[in-house]
């Protein structure tokens, strides 16, 4: 499939906020992080917009060139390098201890589920080696389905096999699973299960000397 892409800069970051939070408002995770759907229409966008500030600043968005989707990266470096990625929730070496304390009193103090999903995912954030991290993609709820997704994902997946380069997310549903699959990421140690909450799946990709997988 054919999709202009860009990288998004801060004339971007309303509409990469708003894909965002139309894409997650029905996701499992951002369900559990808020369970009740009038705080959820609340507080999420904020969530939404201070993950974007974090990967407009120390990482990459990639923007489809009609809006209709965006993917947020950002580049791992291998262990014991000094170089950072940021604060927030999920990443792996560079993150700041106290990120998900800030992420949380920024967004929601009262929510400690934002704090908690930022502590998990670091946890199973695999080490020593570096790598591309897909921290989060959406896609237009009238829009998905289309292959949106996967375009933007192989833009990158492209670069990694060029170049060597590992790939890692954490999927939060099966069928983001299923397209993560197709595109040649496996599952990484065990699956993350939120307390009381729904299943995470950590998973990793080798760079392909063929390119990325196509189902």
């Amino acid at each position: 499939m054919g999709v202009a892409i860009r990288v998004a800069g801060e004339a971007d970051r309303e509409l990469v906020v708003r894909l965002l939070d139309e894409a997650f408002q029905d996701d499992p995770v951002s369900n559990w992080v808020f369970p009740d759907p009038e705080r959820r229409r609340a507080k999420h966008p904020g969530l939404m917009a201070a993950f974007t500030d974090v990967v407009l600043a120390e990482g990459r968005v990639d923007l489809a060139e009609d809006g209709s989707a965006c993917a947020l990266w950002l580049s791992v470096p291998a262990a014991g390098s000094h170089e950072g990625t940021g604060e927030g929730g999920g990443e792996g070496d560079g993150a700041q201890e106290d990120g998900p304390a800030q992420l949380r009193a920024a967004v929601d103090p009262d929510n400690e589920r934002i704090e908690l999903i930022g502590r998990l995912t670091a946890d199973i954030h695999p080490e020593g080696r570096a790598h591309e991290y897909l921290w989060m993609i959406g896609v237009a709820p009238g829009r998905q389905g289309e292959g949106l997704g996967g375009a933007l994902i192989e833009s990158v997946l492209e670069r990694c096999d060029r170049e060597g380069l590992a790939a890692y997310l954490e999927a939060s549903n099966a069928r983001s699973r299923a397209l993560y699959e197709r595109l040649g990421f496996e599952l990484s140690g065990r699956p993350l299960d939120l307390p009381d909450g729904p299943r995470m799946w950590p998973m990793w990709r080798e760079p392909r000397p063929g390119g990325p997988a196509r189902g």
